[in-house]
């Protein structure tokens, strides 16, 4: 009798752990297709350090990223003050109506998350529903910060 309840409870073991496995391995799968929290420099272009000192003034760079509807890009100007953002603004680039339309919200949502915060401590990814775009932002932020950096 004993060997008979073992056996149940490996085989009743076998059947829970099963879905557990199978969904461990399709969470895994879904977190890689999210998109990245975190902007990495472009390979030209060395890392920036944190709380780094930036001259004033007004910046323009271009930021790429890959949409579903293939390469799309912003350009993106920003105006600093002592390493703090004090003007945003975001220039649309679409290719395609959807595209239009997510770079759209994001233009007119990102002065409320940027304005006012350190350069270093921007952490922008969904604006307004667009997340994608935020891509494209974060890539120009690298290029602005590499440009505008006290050497």
């Amino acid at each position: 009798m004993t060997r008979m309840m073992t056996t149940n409870a490996r085989t009743t073991a076998g059947r829970i752990a099963a879905p557990v496995g199978v969904a461990a391995a399709l969470i895994g799968t879904l977190t890689g297709c999210s998109t990245a929290t975190t902007a990495e420099p472009p390979a030209d272009q060395p890392a920036q350090p944190v709380d780094a000192s930036y001259r004033d003034g007004m910046y323009l760079a271009d930021g790429g990223y890959e949409s579903p509807n293939g390469s799309e890009t912003i350009t993106v100007e920003i105006e600093l003050t002592n390493d703090i953002v004090t003007g945003v603004v975001v220039t649309s680039n679409p290719t395609n109506p959807t595209t239009a339309n997510f770079q759209s919200k994001f233009a007119d949502g990102i002065g409320d998350i940027v304005i006012g915060q350190d350069i270093d401590k921007l952490d922008v990814t969904v604006v307004a529903g667009s997340s994608l775009t935020g891509n494209g932002f974060r890539e120009a932020i690298t290029t602005i910060k590499a440009e505008a950096l006290v050497g």
